[in-house]
């Protein structure tokens, strides 16, 4: 099953920083998401994206994940020559993860 049939993604930036919450639809997912859903899984997801790191927040009341990914936005939005230079469809890329 993919992961975007028991979560949901919102994405913002900050300067070179991408940020990407990982929300389960049901609390009842939660520690199924986030033992399957690392931030080392979600680095080498990313690694031909992102340059500096990927960390990892956990919302256990809100059933969420957030993942802080660094150097990630070609510099941000005033300097990367990228098409998605906001990075917002970074979530979806996440939702298409495969979950046992």
């Amino acid at each position: 099953m993919k992961l975007r049939e028991i979560a949901h993604s919102r994405t913002g930036d900050k300067g070179d920083l991408s940020c990407i919450s990982l929300i389960v639809y049901n609390l009842a997912d939660y520690e199924l998401v986030k033992n399957f859903v690392t931030a080392e899984r979600v680095a080498e997801l990313y690694s031909s994206l992102t340059k500096g790191t990927v960390t990892r927040y956990e919302l256990p009341q809100l059933g969420a994940l957030n993942f802080v990914l660094t150097s990630a936005l070609g510099g941000g939005v005033t300097r990367s020559l990228a098409l998605d230079s906001h990075g917002k469809c970074l979530g979806s890329v996440l939702l298409d993860l495969d979950v046992p």
